[in-house]
């Protein structure tokens, strides 16, 4: 009961009578009058383990800080570092069995077709590679007995994690970054004595095959992957004003009052089909490019360029002064408590900060643990899951003005494009492209290991529609010209995909699931929904861009023979063909629901009896699962408009993974990673996009403003949140009514705005900013 212990002791820190940490945070006021961000991560003691550490990375580098004072280490990864090697997973004419796992399907013999389909449908191999750890970094300071005043922290608003403590009346302070201008990973020590400064060095790897050289004031670190072609080379330079010595191929420092480490690191990756790369050119070419530049100057330039992304989007609940606990014990508080505003403000800040740090332009998307992994086989790979964590992973970025860090997520996209055409040929004998529900970094498309869940033809149409959402906020008509040949090939798939039921006569999605429940079955409803998405999104570029009327024609043809939806016996939306939903099952995915979020097919304007049954669905799925699941179904009650309930869910996503006393394990780890468990980000991001979801919603063509606003945040403002037309909004509010709205028109387009009843339009120019109270009347 430790955890109880230290909670009472910080609850009564709060009241004013006593602080856990009152050493700690009386030093730092003294020494910093200014008063202490609230956009920050804080504790009061090292990390244990790895989800005490916290997260640093500039979208190709990733780090993990733990913050141990005598044995510092930092675990660390490089995107490209995987099992594997360029491989075609395509399984060659299993098209040939398609017609008859359908037949089998139709007349209900579902483990025959899993059967016929498992011998000679599925990826060749059947698993995907996994991400790798790269190395770690060991620190091991000498003097450091007795320490007090503890702080370790990850500043938000500057990417900087940071350690101080005392021993003996020395200030001893630690900064980390990964800068993305630069390309390397820093960390600098000071003391604020001189001399006071004593340690050893050395880099390692938990890869069999590696190998550390030391020279001088560098060492280099060379790893390769126990299975596959790649292999990676880390190298690290010391700047310090002590002395270095060479001891046991450790780098040995004395006698210093400051240091600073750099690391590069690289792979032989040049993309999924090359590994041509010359790792170590690579890693020396970025530890040249700062051979002249100081740290002062590295740092600048890293939070410049981080400011420059972060910066553009602020949220405000408001303060009750839970935000001076450690941020573990805060987690406690709240799960016993749920009134902490901040924390959300919090929540949504950190999902941006790891959004910037794990997805920049030029890198590779974030994986189920963003770029953050420190095992050889870790869970589900680490790889890309399309059927809802890839897509999740990228929800809130446009909606949080973080546009660029999409960039990733259309790189891979237009990769799986030339897979997906293979195995659009070799699996269903079709044109165009598609993706199953994973791939790797060799970019599989086939459908991997199982086939009652393996087979779900509608990942590269989920994939697909991030492109339209992008094009939604951003208006940028130059990219849907660069990217319409991806839709109309998605498209293209599923147009000649679609197989007529014998027995309703529809047209279905077949063989398919649910995912990931009900095994193989023919015409699940989140496959329908998906593909008429796209068919409408394919219909409406070829309108804005003037082109391919004829093949939109033909979708529109097509979109009413599609299975419709159904509402089953218990009043419930139909997860399949048949009126099978058991409402006793309780399942993380709620996949049939897709149409009210992300999509917006089912909705309170147009559908509302079925919204009535989706939401009767939700209800029976319950209120627990899974980290992501628990996101996911914030983003659903925001769309339900019921703020409470998605505020209960926001809830149970921010409740300590950990404790004993909790039965269901989904939740929130010290650091604030998402717990499925174990550590998945997608949670992370999905939870923040339903947590802004609650505050604006413009998936109907006009911008509603507080649709689900929760009795538990009665007053907040928000800037720099972006809308669907190309708008961005700053607004506030006050006693749960909306008080001002500011209003940038990025595009020039027609602007319709909501507030409850009230529901204004008007006309914008590109660049100019419109202003109105809380009735929506203009104002200067």
């Amino acid at each position: 009961m430790k955890w109880f212990s230290k909670l009472i002791l910080c609850l009564t820190f709060l009241m004013g009578s006593m602080s856990t940490f009152s050493q700690t945070e009386q030093t730092k006021r003294s020494e910093n009058p200014e008063k202490q961000s609230t956009l920050r991560l804080f504790y009061d003691e090292p990390a244990q383990k790895w989800t005490d550490a916290l997260p640093i990375g500039n979208g190709r580098i990733g780090a993990m800080v733990y913050g141990q004072v005598a044995h510092e280490h930092i675990q660390f990864n490089e995107e490209t570092l995987w099992t594997g090697e360029p491989h075609d997973y395509a399984h060659p004419d299993a098209y040939k069995y398609l017609s008859k796992i359908r037949k089998l399907l139709t007349a209900g013999q579902a483990v025959k077709a899993q059967e016929l389909a498992t011998e000679h449908f599925m990826s060749l191999p059947l698993h995907q590679k996994a991400y790798q750890p790269f190395g770690d970094l060991y620190v091991d300071f000498k003097g450091q007995e007795g320490f007090t005043s503890y702080l370790r922290e990850l500043n938000l608003e500057e990417a900087i994690c940071k350690v101080s403590y005392y021993v003996k009346n020395v200030k001893y302070d630690r900064e980390y970054f990964v800068s993305y201008p630069d390309q390397v990973f820093v960390a600098h020590y000071t003391a604020d004595q001189a001399k006071k400064l004593q340690f050893d060095l050395f880099l390692d790897a938990i890869h069999q095959d590696k190998m550390v050289t030391t020279q001088g004031h560098t060492q280099t670190l060379t790893v390769h992957v126990k299975d596959g072609a790649l292999y990676g080379v880390a190298k690290l330079k010391l700047v310090t004003d002590g002395t270095v010595t060479i001891r046991e191929n450790k780098l040995t420092v004395a006698d210093a009052s400051q240091a600073t480490i750099y690391i590069s690191a690289a792979t032989n990756y040049v993309n999924y089909h090359d590994v041509s790369g010359d790792a170590s050119k690579k890693s020396t070419g970025y530890l040249e490019g700062i051979a002249n530049k100081s740290f002062d100057a590295i740092k600048t330039a890293h939070v410049d360029d981080y400011k420059s992304l972060f910066d553009r989007f602020t949220v405000n609940f408001g303060d009750n002064g839970r935000s001076q606990l450690p941020t573990n014990m805060r987690l406690y508080s709240f799960w016993n408590n749920p009134d902490d505003p901040q924390l959300l403000a919090l929540y949504i800040q950190y999902a941006r900060y790891l959004m910037i740090s794990c997805s920049r332009e030029g890198t590779y998307p974030a994986t189920l643990q963003g770029i953050w992994n420190d095992k050889l086989t870790p869970p589900w790979e680490s790889k890309y899951t399309v059927n809802i964590n890839t897509e999740m992973n990228y929800w809130a970025v446009e909606l949080t003005n973080l546009s660029a860090c999409h960039q990733p997520l259309f790189k891979m996209i237009r990769e799986l494009t030339e897979t997906g055409h293979k195995v659009a040929k070799e699996q269903y004998d079709c044109d165009g492209w598609m993706l199953h529900h994973n791939t790797d970094i060799w970019r599989g498309a086939a459908p991997i290991n199982a086939s009652n869940h393996g087979i779900w033809q509608a990942g590269g149409a989920w994939l697909t529609t991030h492109l339209w959402e992008h094009y939604l906020f951003t208006q940028d008509k130059q990219f849907l010209q660069d990217n319409y040949d991806i839709i109309k090939g998605s498209a293209l798939f599923y147009s000649q995909n679609l197989y007529k039921d014998p027995i309703t006569g529809t047209l279905i999605s077949s063989p398919s699931n649910s995912p990931e429940i009900g095994g193989l079955v023919a015409g699940p409803t989140m496959d329908h929904e998906i593909i008429r998405a796209l068919f409408h999104i394919c219909i409406d570029a070829s309108k804005i861009l003037d082109t391919d009327q004829k093949f939109a024609k033909h979708l529109q043809k097509l979109i009413p023979q599609i299975a419709p939806f159904q509402i089953g016996q218990h009043g419930q939306l139909q997860e399949w063909m048949q009126d099978i939903d058991d409402p006793n099952i309780h399942h993380r995915h709620v996949s049939h629901l897709w149409a009210v979020y992300p999509g917006h097919e089912i909705n309170y304007d147009q559908t509302p009896d079925l919204m009535d049954a989706a939401k009767q669905s939700l209800r029976f799925r319950g209120d627990g699962g899974t980290g992501w699941s628990l996101a996911w179904k914030i983003n659903y009650w925001a769309r339900f408009l019921d703020g409470n309930h998605a505020y209960m869910m926001i809830h149970n996503l921010l409740s300590p993974a950990e404790s004993a006393q909790r039965k269901n394990k989904g939740g929130t780890y010290p650091n604030l990673f998402d717990a499925h468990p174990p550590f998945q980000i997608d949670g992370n991001f999905g939870g923040s996009a339903g947590m802004v979801e609650l505050l604006i919603q413009s998936q109907l063509g006009y911008i509603n403003l507080l649709p689900a606003l929760p009795d538990a945040l009665p007053e907040g403002e928000i800037s720099g949140v972006c809308a669907r037309g190309g708008f961005e909004l700053s607004f506030a509010w006050a006693d749960g009514a909306l008080t001002s709205v500011e209003i940038l028109s990025k595009a020039g387009q027609p602007c319709q705005l909501k507030y409850k009843d009230q529901l204004i339009h008007f006309d914008t120019q590109a660049g100019e900013r419109y202003r109105f109270n809380g009735r929506l009347e203009a104002t200067k």
